[in-house]
């Protein structure tokens, strides 16, 4: 898990305001600019790494984290705009669906290169959460905002069939 970055030994003389977000489970204070993107403020001030940069403009889904439970692009959500609890990869393996995710992506191979597996797992999880069983068509529509350069999208539908 991340460093969870005190307010205090931030950027003290920042100009910036101070926005209090719940991280993992964690109240956490952080002082940036209002329009910085969730995914910028994760991992360069929380300093919560897992969460990826593909795109910058939200049709990739490497950036994807839980917002309230809901999956959700950082990289184009204002941390002024973060209304609920935010949960990232970091943290999405201490549910229980989280964990069955995990476990079927390690027990199927899934991962080639990983870069985009943190935003697979987090959709896939966020699926499960919803909808215990979902069918191929349901897994389709639920993943096809993740790209996949390696093309491991078979792979990755068989592990979500596993971790239900």
């Amino acid at each position: 898990m991340g460093k969870q970055v005190p307010i205090l030994e931030q950027q003290t003389n920042s100009p910036w305001p101070v926005t209090s977000l719940v991280i993992n489970g964690q109240r956490t204070e952080l002082r940036a600019p209002p329009d910085m993107p969730l995914l910028w403020a994760l991992r360069e001030i929380v300093g919560l790494c897992g969460t990826k940069f593909g795109c910058g403009i939200g049709q990739c889904g490497a950036c994807t984290v839980h917002l309230d439970g809901n999956p959700v692009r950082s990289c184009v959500l204002p941390v002024s705009d973060v209304n609920g609890p935010v949960t990232t990869i970091e943290a999405i393996g201490k549910t229980d669906i989280g964990k069955r995710v995990q476990a079927a992506w390690l027990k199927l191979e899934v991962v080639q290169c990983g870069y985009c597996q943190s935003g697979q797992v987090m959709s896939a999880a966020a699926l499960l959460m919803r909808d215990p069983h979902p069918d191929d068509a349901a897994i389709d529509a639920a993943m096809s905002g993740n790209l996949c350069r390696c093309c491991t999208y078979p792979r990755i539908r068989a592990a979500i069939k596993v971790a239900t």
